[in-house]
């Protein structure tokens, strides 16, 4: 468990890493995962996670220096969803494997912003989800469409969890 951003874009997987910056990656989503999210957005022809490291936590939430403070979040969403503790300590152990360069801070949700807005630009139209969990079903509600502006003037506040969006 950890944050993790979607993607359902009409571009291939090698055309989103090419535009991705420095530190993030992109991997394909599972099947299931790109049949819901496709559902959604059929022009998709990709549907793929952004990462930092192995999860999308630093896109949603900045890392603090403190392990032990900084998954303080992570733990106690775990607690609500009586997750079992071999799951909970594989979790962090995955959310502890940073992308880049420790001490190599990055503005995350501003890098992400960029992205959005020249991927925008380049592929149309594109789904954008934020989950908690890799294995929650997928989007529980249709998505809405925005402007690409609105992402690159609030970077911290365009995604919501488990509200697809459409830019």
């Amino acid at each position: 468990m950890c944050y993790f951003l979607y993607l359902a874009s009409p571009l291939t997987l090698s055309e989103v890493r090419s535009m991705l910056p420095r530190g993030l990656t992109a991997d394909l989503a599972s099947s299931a995962d790109h049949q819901a999210l496709k559902s959604f957005h059929p022009p998709a022809l990709t549907v793929a996670r952004i990462l930092v490291g192995r999860c999308s936590c630093d896109l949603v939430r900045t890392r603090l220096s403190d392990a032990t403070e900084d998954e303080r979040h992570l733990r106690e969403r775990y607690r609500r969803l009586n997750v079992p503790r071999s799951a909970v300590i594989a979790a962090l152990e995955r959310h502890r494997r940073v992308g880049v360069v420790p001490g190599a801070q990055k503005d995350w949700p501003a890098e992400l912003s960029r992205f959005v807005a020249e991927h925008g630009r380049n592929a149309g139209p594109t789904l954008y989800l934020l989950r908690f969990a890799p294995d929650e079903d997928g989007a529980r509600e249709h998505p809405t469409a925005g402007p690409t502006s609105q992402v690159r003037l609030h970077p911290e506040h365009w995604l919501i969890e488990g509200k697809p969006v459409v830019l």
